[in-house]
């Protein structure tokens, strides 16, 4: 058996993902939302990085114009929002599969921490969307000097 690292434990983190698991979990089953019209919805995949001083959120969007996509960050929530228009000349071809999803969408991630909203700053490229979200100063670490006596 290979040695492997020791990877460390952060239940907080886990605990982050939970909410969006579950709702995976339930929408599987039930769709996005019971009672409601939600054809076409979909959600993009997303990625979530932590450096010292950022979250980092990438989210596949193929396809989409930038103008197409909403991002609002509220205390330590990050909303997306869009729509994915399907071709009006695509509506006269016959098509035998169509696997890619087509209309609005909305993913709403809670992060870790709290984020500096004045300076989420946000690209688009490839049909990838990358967020920056900055961390507070408060939440940085800070290196302290030990003066020895």
């Amino acid at each position: 058996m290979a040695n492997q690292p020791i990877k460390k434990w952060e239940p907080f983190k886990e605990l982050v993902t939970l909410r969006d698991d579950m709702d995976r979990f339930f929408n599987s089953f039930f769709g996005p939302s019971l009672g409601a019209d939600y054809d076409g919805v979909w959600a993009p995949v997303i990625d979530i990085e932590e450096d010292k001083d950022n979250f980092i959120v990438k989210a596949e969007l193929p396809g989409m114009k930038k103008e197409d996509i909403k991002i609002s960050v509220r205390s330590n929530i990050l909303a997306l929002a869009g729509e994915r228009k399907y071709g009006s000349d695509e509506k006269t071809k016959t098509f035998h599969r169509i696997e890619r999803a087509y209309g609005k969408f909305v993913r709403t991630i809670t992060l870790p921490n709290e984020v500096d909203g004045d300076k989420v700053k946000a690209a688009y490229q490839d049909g990838i969307l990358t967020i920056t979200l900055p961390k507070p100063e408060t939440m940085k670490p800070k290196e302290v000097e030990i003066e020895i006596k």
